[in-house]
């Protein structure tokens, strides 16, 4: 008898989780309410919009008017205290002490084996205060490494609202909306502005290399914020965008996604995915007088050693069909890596893509490569072999991304 209604209790929790709904964010009545398109993913549990009316508009709204993109579902930790710097001058790539407070750094974090655990953006707020914005959770193996340390480490995800407002009349929407004083951030600043009796941050970041800020505010706040953006956006075209329109903007910009164009070190369940920072294009971060850090050791043995296996790379590929998880070969014959991210790039007219090679190729050799693309051609699949060149990253360069100070449509 106890067997059985162990059996039916197990079944009840199963089918409960499966009816779980996915989380809302703070700004979900508003996505809600402009969502034409109902396609939506799994952002770190939460409902988030691949997009919400046309991709390739939402896309080019980014890049000529301005979007408002919920970043809300992204891991936030405030961590704060007397050896809050000290801390994460331990724990993170980038040399802490440099941060000032009022402004910002991209870093990223290591295992003890000098592989890439994530990256993200660390503000900071105050000589001893300091928010983390991540992809993955992090919170046990950022409290084991606090040991020691007279700091409080605590997420703070639910409990703070973010928004990115990104493109070229971006600044002017802040300015109409009353944020008096935001054309003096620079780029990599932030600052704080009186909001519906609450504080927003407002920070001049963003994950499309275009003019932008992200704003974060106490969730209480969020759809009174959402408003006020919009109400000022409305004769500065700001329109509303999802994830596909923002990821491609990002490709545009160079820039890579944990679990996208590399993989974690807490999710690589094969040994030969795991990336070192000089692997993915981040050992522009290490600095050799920094101290000790975690991973330090192993790191510069790879860089002495010449143990470093794979380069992340930017690619021109001939033609214009994106090479979206294509196959790189060196010759046509020997498999030398994979695309991560391709597009069609409307602001380079090149078609582009971010791969992940094996050293030497894309690293000394950089001849002869060609990507495996299967193109739809009258309901079926064909075979191109198109030919790939290494190129630089970012693939476009925007100067009102770093005007001082922005453009006032």
């Amino acid at each position: 008898m106890n067997r059985h209604v162990k059996i039916n209790s197990a079944r009840t929790l199963a089918q409960a989780h499966f009816r779980t709904l996915r989380l809302g964010t703070p700004f979900q009545p508003r996505i809600d309410a402009l969502a034409l398109t109902n396609d939506w993913y799994n952002w770190a549990g939460y409902r988030a919009p691949h997009s919400l009316w046309d991709e390739e508009l939402e896309y080019f709204a980014i890049r000529s008017q301005a979007a408002l993109f919920d970043i809300s579902p992204m891991t936030k930790y405030r961590i704060e205290g007397p050896d809050a710097e000290a801390y994460l001058d331990r724990v993170t790539l980038r040399d802490v002490t440099r941060l000032k407070p009022g402004r910002v750094h991209y870093t990223a974090w290591c295992d003890d084996e000098g592989f890439v655990l994530d990256d993200g953006t660390l503000f900071r707020l105050s000589p001893t205060r300091f928010r983390l914005c991540s992809q993955e959770r992090h919170l046990p193996w950022l409290l084991d490494s606090a040991i020691g340390y007279e700091v409080s480490v605590e997420e703070e995800t639910e409990a703070v609202a973010g928004l990115a407002l990104q493109g070229p009349t971006s600044f002017a929407i802040l300015r109409h909306a009353g944020f008096a004083g935001v054309e003096r951030l620079k780029i990599f600043d932030l600052a704080e502005f009186a909001h519906d009796g609450a504080a927003v941050t407002i920070s001049r970041t963003g994950f499309t290399g275009d003019l932008g800020y992200e704003l974060f505010v106490p969730a209480d706040n969020a759809l009174s914020l959402w408003d006020r953006l919009m109400a000022a956006g409305e004769l500065r075209g700001i329109r509303a965008i999802g994830y596909t329109a923002l990821n491609g903007a990002r490709l545009e910009a160079g820039l890579i996604v944990a679990n996208a164009d590399f993989t974690t070190a807490e999710h690589a369940i094969r040994a030969d995915r795991l990336r070192m920072p000089d692997e993915i294009g981040l050992g522009f971060m290490i600095d050799p007088d920094k101290g000790h850090f975690n991973g330090r050791r192993a790191i510069f043995e790879a860089r002495a050693k010449k143990k470093l296996r794979h380069v992340l790379v930017g690619l021109e590929i001939e033609g214009n069909i994106p090479a979206e998880h294509a196959i790189v070969y060196c010759k046509k014959s020997r498999e030398v890596g994979l695309v991560s991210a391709a597009m069609w790039s409307p602001m380079a007219k090149r078609n582009v893509a971010i791969a992940s090679l094996q050293r030497p190729y894309g690293d000394t050799v950089v001849d002869d490569l060609w990507v495996e693309i299967y193109a739809m051609r009258e309901l079926q699949y064909q075979k191109l072999m198109k030919r790939a060149k290494v190129v630089p990253r970012p693939f476009i360069k925007l100067d009102r991304r770093t005007a001082n100070p922005p453009a006032d449509f």
